[in-house]
């Protein structure tokens, strides 16, 4: 058994300073004191007053270390992704593949299950973005790759098996009721690179979708007539906001005033991260195209934003210093509310008796000095 001590510790009822955590193998078995008979028998970890957190969990990783997914969707790559990530943070996280061929989908598909399978650290799920999306807000997805969501499509986005499988479609370019197969199926179905009205998004809600990708970019705006899909996220209560806060991909006012809408359990963090994060190469190819890290953000030759450079440590740092949040609130935003959209609330993203010791310590910069997946350290 394992006695993490002298740390604070993001428990339920917030950070506090006198408490051990009792890693037994896999899970965590106590939030206990140094008074508790069974940390004798433990082997004592002093981990020097730093914060100990439970580990991010990112939604949207594209690729890291040099890797893109869609470039190689295969066990490997994920293994290599996963490395990187968890260097800031990251314990669990889903592999995204953008808009490609369905052959393309059904490999990354298998190599998900694969690595599941073989438990290859951090790999939790699958993130299925695009090719069922609106070309009017296309972003940096390449338009020749769009297609529509018909039954073949539905039985591959339902095929992984285990874990968790995120896709994100423009709901008005399909229908509720293939929308209502999805989620029957137990595919978290998130709406992004949408150009839907108000009423059409939110009508998605209605029939299953769960929450929107990356708020505010590559989807219709909020305006004063029209409020649009930005405007359906905000207004729904239940709905989930993936939040992109790197500083570039969205004010921060505006996600100031997001965040003013509606309760914060409600907001993720998530990365969007492509090859440079955690690699010492600042370009890389997307679908034949060079994509260049300019002022810390991936554009291509015309300038659109393709993905983020961001990890999940800075992410929380940036909810820190540019948005104003409490720690506390910015941790649970990369940890206790991704777990939970997800629907894997009861043994991720908290540090409580039963859960996985997925975990990671932080100094007072939010600098990562170890993380540690079901126990194992690194």
């Amino acid at each position: 058994m394992l006695a993490l001590a002298n740390a604070r510790v993001l428990a339920d009822e917030g950070f506090v300073d006198d408490r051990v955590v009792l890693v037994d193998g896999a899970r965590i078995v106590a939030l206990t004191t140094a008074r508790d008979p069974r940390c004798a028998g433990a082997t004592r970890r002093d981990l020097g007053g730093a914060s100990l957190l439970p580990g991010f969990i990112d939604c949207q990783v594209n690729g890291g270390g040099g890797v893109l997914f869609n470039d190689d969707p295969s066990v490997d790559s994920i293994r290599r992704i996963g490395a990187a990530h968890r260097r800031f943070g990251t314990t669990g996280f889903l592999p995204t593949l953008i808009s490609d061929d369905l052959s393309v989908i059904a490999s990354a598909i298998d190599a998900v299950r694969h690595a599941i399978d073989e438990r290859v650290p951090g790999v939790i799920g699958v993130h299925i973005e695009g090719p069922f999306i609106n070309a009017l807000r296309k972003g940096a997805h390449d338009p020749a790759k769009f297609r529509d969501l018909d039954g073949e499509g539905v039985a591959l986005l339902s095929s992984l098996g285990i874990g968790r499988t995120l896709v994100t479609l423009a709901p008005e370019l399909t229908t509720p009721a293939t929308i209502r197969m999805l989620v029957s199926a137990g595919v978290v179905v998130s709406a992004g690179h949408t150009n839907g009205t108000f009423d059409e998004v939110r009508d998605a809600f209605l029939h299953g979708v769960r929450g929107v990708t990356h708020l505010f970019n590559a989807m219709s705006p909020l305006t004063h007539r029209e409020p649009g899909a930005v405007g359906a996220a905000l207004h729904d209560p239940d709905c989930w906001c993936g939040l992109i806060v790197d500083g570039r991909h969205v004010h921060p006012a505006a996600l100031r005033i997001a965040l003013r809408c509606k309760r914060p359990d409600r907001f993720m963090l998530v990365t969007d991260a492509m090859p440079s994060v955690g690699s010492p190469h600042q370009s890389f190819l997307l679908q034949g195209r060079r994509i260049e890290v300019k002022d810390g953000v991936c554009v291509d030759e015309n300038g659109t934003l393709a993905g983020s450079a961001i990890d999940m440590a800075s992410a929380v740092r940036n909810c820190v210093d540019l948005l104003g949040l409490p720690l506390e609130q910015a941790v649970r935003m990369a940890s206790t509310y991704p777990a939970e959209f997800l629907g894997l609330g009861a043994e991720l993203g908290r540090i409580a008796p039963g859960y996985r010791a997925n975990l990671v310590l932080v100094d007072e910069g939010i600098n990562v000095v170890e993380t540690w997946i079901e126990g194992g350290a690194a």
